[in-house]
């Protein structure tokens, strides 16, 4: 499967903003210089990786815990499988940037002093 890391970064945007969180969208658009209308600072890059270590951890900490829920015969197997899949759209969208940011690095090593 071929992501692109914009692709992947927007897509999470999204997702982010359909949960009630819009701060998603002002973050990635101001990281790569589109979509920031407002003019709104989004802080450090070092603040916007947090932010998605963060909401990755809590997908996967969810994704288990409803897992939990199903063997214990507490959850709809709707709410198990959408867990489920925002964990695993999460994780591809943190490789997707994992691989452009080793890209990034090894163009920046290619460089000639």
């Amino acid at each position: 499967m071929n992501i692109k890391a914009m692709d992947a970064a927007n897509a999470y945007a999204n997702v982010m903003k359909n949960q009630g969180n819009g701060s998603g969208t002002d973050k990635i658009g101001s990281i790569s210089g589109i979509g920031n209308v407002r003019g709104e600072g989004a802080g450090t890059f070092s603040d916007v990786l947090k932010a998605a270590i963060t909401d990755t951890s809590n997908a996967v900490g969810g994704s288990a815990s409803a897992g939990i829920e199903a063997l214990n015969g507490k959850a709809d197997l709707v709410d198990i499988v959408t867990s489920v899949q925002n964990a695993e759209m999460v994780l591809e969208t943190v490789v997707a940037v994992r691989d452009k940011v080793i890209a990034a690095y090894q163009d920046i090593i290619k460089m000639p002093i």
